[in-house]
């Protein structure tokens, strides 16, 4: 071979290889974390993975030892005349998932995401949204919720403040059209900003009611802009600490002409969305106006609102106002109130609103058996309101806390089929109340049992026989589908 032809070879290998070796780089993901140098210093808007080493996540079935696979939810599956995905209609709360930091009462922040960099930026909430939706594609949700304060910084005025959330929700809607995830509700944060202390709609301060109603002014029109199905008040300080300094009344028609101002707006924008109430008892405030679903179905019939608004239902929320949240679900369901999940639960030996992922079986079937007996959530479904718990730190533990989730709720909707088709808690409930299916129980049932004609039948009966409740062996048939 001659030297000039070996100087050719040695040119068409090298660029061979060369080419061979940036094929390679360019497949080769990237790990976006402040930390790494292949991003090009664009560090909100890299090219690269936000989590690596996290596939999408798919149906395993419940065999599966993986723990970044679903065993029982199998979102495309066939349950009681539905696909689990529209039984469900899960999504991704922004604020627990993105901005939770592992806080509480007793202790400083935990969890420092990889590419968090501790500003408040507009870059840092680019970098986060950006997160958020490779998130929600790799758990294969296709709804997200926010606040419209976590998702984009204060600035130093109103308009700055608006302009901030502006930029970061064309991002937004950007990464919507790019994945097919749209909002299941957005919301405004009315209770973090110190001029919130006293309220935002219960306010004494006129100034503050101005405020609170000009920022959900524009949470609507965000959330009609991506495509929101829903838009949620929680009144996260509507409430008091002591009556010696509160009108209660005032507050209370405050409260009402602000929901109503929300409701006109929503017509005058033409959001068709459901509008959400989410009751919780206390805590903050001592006491919050919307303390369980009964109150705040209350409040809704006297100021002639329960047309316009459904009950986003809290399970943790309902265990601190004394409640299971299957009766609280069952509050709303049977007044036509049920439009969503908050999906989360407490601990019964920690005193405050923990937000834990729900986990135990028999409650999520309890759940679930609510779920189908309304017909599912549409156009609501489960938020999961859940965050980690402090102690876990690693990035994998989103993806896991997650999963278990959807695992548990997908499991309860299988076990309520199973106690469907059995039939038999069913058919102890239907002969509890049999003595009602007679002449004179119907009679009752039309409104139309007065008490002359009740006082006769019990002259002619005598002492009535009271059945067993059968108590526990409704527990056991409902044990055995779990």
């Amino acid at each position: 071979m001659k030297g000039s032809e070996r100087l050719l070879l040695l040119l068409v290998v090298v660029a061979s290889s060369s080419l061979l070796s940036a094929v390679i780089a360019a497949q080769q993901t990237c790990p976006a974390d402040l930390d790494s140098k292949c991003d090009g210093g664009a560090s909100d808007d890299w090219e690269g993975e936000f989590f690596p080493g996290v596939p999408k996540i798919k149906y395993e079935g419940p065999t599966s030892k993986n723990p970044l696979a679903y065993k029982w939810y199998n979102k495309e599956e066939v349950i009681l005349g539905k696909k689990m995905k529209d039984w469900m209609r899960f999504s991704v709360a922004f604020w627990h998932t993105f901005r939770g930091t592992g806080a509480d009462p007793f202790g400083a922040p935990t969890k420092v995401w990889p590419w968090e960099d501790g500003t408040n930026s507009l870059a840092m909430a680019k970098r986060r949204m950006r997160a958020h939706f490779e998130f929600i594609e790799k758990l294969g949700v296709d709804k997200w919720c926010f606040h419209d304060r976590d998702i984009a910084p204060d600035g130093k005025t109103l308009e700055e403040t608006n302009a901030n959330l502006d930029e970061i929700v064309e991002l937004a809607k950007q990464l919507q059209g790019e994945t097919n995830i749209k909002p299941l509700w957005g919301t405004a944060q009315l209770f973090m900003h110190p001029r919130y202390m006293h309220g935002a709609a219960t306010s004494p301060e006129v100034k503050v009611y101005a405020y609170a109603a000009a920022q959900v002014k524009k949470a609507l029109e965000v959330t009609h802009y991506l495509g929101g199905e829903n838009y949620v008040f929680w009144g996260g300080r509507e409430g008091y600490q002591t009556l010696l300094n509160t009108d209660m009344k005032r507050e209370l028609d405050h409260l009402s002409n602000f929901l109503q101002a929300a409701v006109d707006y929503k017509k005058k924008i033409g959001f068709n969305g459901t509008l959400l109430i989410e009751p919780k008892p206390q805590e903050p405030t001592k006491h919050q106006y919307d303390w369980d679903v009964a109150t705040t179905f209350a409040f809704l019939q006297k100021y002639g609102l329960t047309g316009e608004f459904k009950i986003n239902v809290e399970c943790n929320h309902a265990t601190l106002s004394g409640h299971s949240c299957h009766h609280e679900l069952e509050t709303a369901r049977i007044n036509g109130l049920l439009g969503n999940i908050d999906a989360n639960t407490g601990d019964p030996q920690v005193g405050w609103d923990t937000d834990q992922f729900m986990t135990d079986i028999a409650e999520a079937t309890l759940v679930m058996s609510s779920v189908v007996k309304n017909g599912g959530l549409a156009p609501g479904g489960f938020n999961f309101d859940a965050k980690l718990r402090r102690e876990s730190t690693d990035v994998e533990d989103m993806f896991l806390a997650h999963i278990s989730g959807m695992d548990t709720l997908a499991r309860g909707l299988r076990n309520v089929a199973k106690l469907i088709e059995d039939g038999s808690l069913d058919d102890l409930v239907r002969k509890r109340y049999q003595s009602f299916d007679s002449e004179i129980g119907a009679l009752i049932e039309a409104g139309k049992g007065d008490f002359e004609t009740l006082e006769k039948k019990v002259l002619e009966w005598g002492e009535p026989t009271v059945p067993s409740g059968k108590q526990e062996l409704a527990e056991i048939l409902f044990q055995s589908a779990l």
